[in-house]
């Protein structure tokens, strides 16, 4: 368990490779557009080049998609960026994928994925779905990958920008209380819902109190 001061206005330096340092630094537009992009491709290839495949009849392949990114996000969260770290080995890699975010939550520049790993895993994914249900796993990928940059600009927006005043302004609320209340619920960003249906939403006293700039990254 790795204990640090957040620093709301603040950066650090990771590595002392340049090339390293620099990949852990992504503009968030670039993934965003880069996603939105594949989502769209894939759609218009199957359109153009696949026309047996009826994409208003599978067209709610691609809300599981949406639903199943969401799902993928809040498992990702919960126990990859906050595995039970307990070595100092564990915990300094801990930090350095996910703790580095709660330490400086207002980095732009380290608010999504680096590019790489985000390929890597879109690949992934890719593979696995069009191995499991063939042809029609593209439109589950595509609506997949635009959830992704659906939730970049979620957690891109809940960071850098101010509340609403509507209704999603639920989005800051629920995302705040993982930064700044309790670093053990809170997980889902993009639809808050999992934290209800897997019970990790504060409901304690002890998971609300004020952590008076004090973070902890498991």
């Amino acid at each position: 368990m790795r204990d640090f001061k957040i620093d709301n206005k603040g950066t650090t330096q990771l590595y002392k490779n340049p090339i390293l340092e620099k990949l852990t630094r992504t503009n968030f537009l670039f993934p965003v557009i880069l996603y939105y992009l594949i989502s769209a491709f894939c759609i218009s290839y199957l359109a153009i080049y696949r026309p047996e495949v009826k994409l208003v009849a599978y067209s709610w392949l691609f809300l599981i998609g949406l639903i199943l990114f969401t799902l993928v996000e809040y498992l990702i969260h919960r126990f990859v960026f906050h595995f039970n770290a307990e070595t100092e080995k564990e915990q300094q890699l801990q930090y350095n994928i996910h703790g580095v975010h709660h330490e400086y939550p207002r980095d732009k520049d380290r608010l999504v994925m680096p590019p790489v790993l985000s390929i890597f895993l879109a690949s992934f994914f890719f593979v696995l779905f069009r191995y499991t249900i063939g042809i029609y796993g593209v439109i589950l990928f595509a609506g997949f990958v635009a959830g992704y940059s659906t939730y970049l600009i979620i957690h891109y927006a809940v960071h850098a920008m101010k509340p609403p005043a509507n209704f999603l302004k639920i989005y800051w609320t629920h995302h705040s209380l993982h930064h700044y209340h309790s670093v053990d619920t809170a997980f889902s960003v993009s639809f808050p819902f999992w934290d209800y249906i897997f019970g990790t939403v504060p409901h304690r006293q002890k998971d609300l109190k004020d952590s008076s700039g004090k973070g902890k990254v498991h």
